[in-house]
Order: structure tokens, then C-alpha cells, then sequence
């Protein structure tokens, strides 16, 4: 069997490569080893699937600091605004939800799914699940087609790596396309977690003190052993058995992970700032101000509307102030150490959470290696790549689907003129 373009791995890059190049007029295969399809796209965003977001470009690519700015050529034809207008136009209402995350209206991914898997039946692409590709076939530095693991060969001129990264491997993710790309001649950056909940080996964590809660709106700052600020996000965060999660940890943790790797180091501090837009002397006043106020009154019943109580009881342990202090006892002193541990408690954070856990994948095929306009490999004729097996990865909150849809988009659309000119 002959097919014009193969593609590989169905997830959000492999079905929209699919369902454009199918589009373009070839005729597509696409095959994936797992028994569903859009499986990772039926998870996404909590299970509600964040399409994309509305950011201005600028933005969305300063939320994709693994080389965001190498989609610039794909967006220049299709980009998030494109990503709403099409699936409004398969007739699934999307709505605008905080920091410009994009959802269906239906608060249902699997509305998503089965919206491209109804596009890839319209367009006639064939769809063979829990089916292995065991290689990719090279002939004179040109893709020949591919080999299943039944040793069924299959031919095509175009080839679409889509097959993910290391990360949550229970949606097909396990790595696969690496050792196919590097077959073809191509680089594999080194692979790390990103978007991964951080781990610590604080005594406070491992005693589960704080475990379960949850700060709203901190500012997380990664330090260097040299006390420099690494990186600073603000979001909420929660408390772990294990360390610390919730969408500021994780968008922190690729910097943890360099970090720790440059200066070899067993940990990288991590602060938390619970009032990112007020100064320690603010804080220190609004205290002393609501202590004064009711001075009778125990420390913890005066300031737990201002620090949510369980958080302030454990900072008042730390500096040795008994909860039960009032006004008439309270030395000044420990309020501004107290300030302090708001403004920066410390956090020694020793590493990450496996990539198996990680929500993205960092590192891929080198970006040196593909062409940015096309995702068409630079190595090897007809093969191309799009999605998380590539060097490029974003936050959490819509911008990773977004480079999967248009990464699929451009090597689809392009694998589909190529197989045109085969055909001539």
C-alpha cells in the first residue's frame, strides 16, 4: 500500500498534521500505537482541553522559553487566532478564560477529539490504532516509507514524526521518534522535565506539615548559589508530600533543573513571596496595624485575615513567636523577622519530579536541523517534524497545544504540496 503522507502519532501535532494535509489534497495515513486516538489531547487542561490562547503573538512566544521564537514562521500562516477560527468553524464554541487561556464552551476535550477525528474521516484519511512503527525507511538520504513492527512495509514520499516526547507516557509518549530522527542524521538535544512539580528534602516537607495547602497569586523566585534571581513566576502554588506544585512551581521547574545541572549544585533555593506587590515595610505596617487595633486579642486571631492561618502558624513557629502573643507582649523585632518569611521564606529545592511525570517534554530534534517555515527535516527528504519531539517546548495554559497544532499545521500542509510533486 502507497499513501502520499504518514504520519506518526496522534496526538494534538499528528492530527492536525493529518487532518491538514489530508486538506491539501493527499492521501494520509496515520498510524499510532496506543488503542485511541487524541489521547494526551483528551487529558489536556484538566480534562477540558486548553485549544491555545489568545495572547499577542509577542506574548504567546515569550510563554514558549524553549525557543518559542522559532514558530514566528509557522504563525505567519497559521497561528492561535487561526486555531479559534477553525475549530469555531467545525462548530465548537470557544470561550476566553483567564490570562488568555481558550477553552470549548462545552468544558469538554473529548468535544475536541472527536471534532478531528470527524474531519480526518470527512477527508478519507486512513486510521490504524495500536499499530507499531517499528522504523522509518531511508533510501539516498529521501524517506521511503515505514516498517510496522508486523514487518508490513508501507510507502510514502513524506513522513510526519508526531510521536511526542518522554512525558506522560501513558498517552504513547515513551520516546520513540528520537532514535528514528537520529537515524536520519539528527541531533538530539538533551531531554529534561519541564512543567513538573518541584521536590524538597525540607524537614517541613517530609513531615507533611504543610502538605495540602495551597497559596493563591505568590511570586516563586529560583535563586543561584550566588544569590542571584534566576527566574521569578507568579501564580498559585501548593504544598506536597514530596515538595511543591500547583502552576508557579511549574512553570519554575525548567529553571530549577538548569540551575541545579550548571552549578552542580544538591539544591537551588526557592522563595516565596505571599504579597508580591507590597514592600516588607507595607506588610510590617499592616500587621502592627491590625494587632493594635484589637490588642487583646492573640496574634493568630489578629493576622489570620491578612496570612491564612495555617501558613501563619507554621512562619510564627519558625521565629519562635507564640501564636498566642498580643499586642501588649508583641516585640517589634520578631514582627520584622516574621515580614521577612512572607516577603522570602526559603525553600531548598533538590530537583524535580521524573520527565515521566513532567507535563512536557524539554529538549527534541535540534531546531538547527529543520526548517522553520515547513518543519520539513534539513537531514533527510520528505521526513518532517512537528510536535513535542522537537526542541521546543512552553507553560502550561495552551501555549504547548498551540506550537503541537501549529508545527502540525505547517509540516501537513507542506508534506502534502511535496507529495503532490511526487505525484507529477
Amino acid at each position: 500500500m502507497t499513501y502520499d503522507v504518514i504520519v506518526i502519532g496522534g496526538g494534538p501535532a499528528g492530527l492536525m498534521a493529518s487532518v491538514a494535509a489530508a486538506e491539501a489534497g493527499a492521501s494520509v495515513l496515520l498510524v499510532d500505537k496506543g488503542k485511541k486516538l487524541g489521547r494526551k489531547l483528551a487529558i489536556s487542561g484538566g480534562g477540558r482541553c486548553n485549544v491555545t490562547n489568545r495572547m499577542p503573538l509577542d506574548q504567546l512566544i515569550k510563554h514558549l522559553p524553549g525557543n518559542g521564537k522559532f514558530l514566528y514562521s509557522a504563525f505567519s500562516n497559521f497561528n492561535n487566532e487561526s486555531i479559534i477560527q477553525y475549530f469555531e468553524g467545525l462548530g465548537i464554541p470557544l470561550k476566553e478564560e483567564d490570562r488568555g487561556r481558550m477553552f470549548p464552551v462545552s468544558d469538554s476535550a473529548k468535544t475536541v477529539v472527536d471534532a478531528l477525528l470527524n474531519e480526518l474521516r470527512r477527508h478519507g484519511v486512513t486510521m490504524r490504532t495500536s499499530t507499531r512503527v517499528q522504523d522509518i525507511l531511508y533510501h539516498n538520504d529521501a524517506v521511503q516509507g515505514i516498517r510496522l513492527d508486523t514487518g508490513e512495509e508501507i510507502e510514502a514520499p513524506s513522513v510526519i514524526l508526531a510521536s511526542g516526547g518522554k512525558s506522560v507516557p501513558n498517552t504513547g509518549s515513551t520516546g520513540d521518534g528520537y532514535p528514528w530522527a537520529e537515524k536520519a542524521g539528527h541531533t538530539i538535544t538533551e531531554l529534561y522535565p519541564t512543567e513538573v512539580p518541584l521536590t524538597s528534602s525540607e524537614p517541613f516537607i517530609k513531615n507533611k506539615t504543610l502538605q495540602g495547602l495551597s497559596l493563591s497569586d505568590v511570586a516563586l523566585t529560583a535563586w543561584s548559589p550566588k544569590q542571584k534571581a534566576i527566574k521569578t513566576h507568579r501564580w498559585d502554588m501548593i504544598f506536597t508530600h514530596f515538595g511543591v506544585s500547583g502552576p508557579a512551581a511549574l512553570r519554575l521547574s525548567q529553571y530549577v533543573v538548569k540551575a541545579l545541572k550548571k552549578y552542580n549544585a544538591s539544591y537551588v533555593t526557592m522563595t516565596i513571596d505571599l504579597f508580591p506587590d507590597e514592600g516588607e515595610q507595607n506588610v510590617f505596617d499592616r500587621l502592627l496595624s491590625a494587632s493594635k487595633r484589637e490588642p487583646n486579642k492573640a496574634l493568630r486571631n489578629v493576622w489570620k485575615p491578612i496570612v491564612s492561618e495555617r501558613y501563619l502558624l507554621f512562619l510564627l513557629e519558625q521565629i519562635g513567636l507564640d501564636a498566642k502573643t498580643t499586642y501588649h507582649q508583641l516585640p517589634k523585632q520578631q514582627v520584622r523577622e516574621l515580614v521577612k518569611l512572607i516577603k522570602a521564606f526559603p525553600v531548598k529545592i533538590d530537583g524535580t519530579l521524573s520527565i515521566e511525570k513532567a507535563f512536557i517534554t524539554g529538549g527534541g530534534v535540534s531546531l538547527k536541523e529543520v526548517n522553520p517555515k515547513t518543519l520539513a527535516s534539513k537531514k533527510m527528504d520528505g521526513l518532517y517534524f512537528c510536535g513535542e519531539v522537537l526542541d521546543i517546548h512552553g507553560y502550561t495554559g495552551g501555549y504547548n497545544i498551540t506550537a503541537a497544532f501549529v508545527t502540525g499545521h505547517a509540516a501537513g500542509t507542506d508534506a502534502a504540496e511535496r507529495s503532490e510533486w511526487f505525484r507529477k
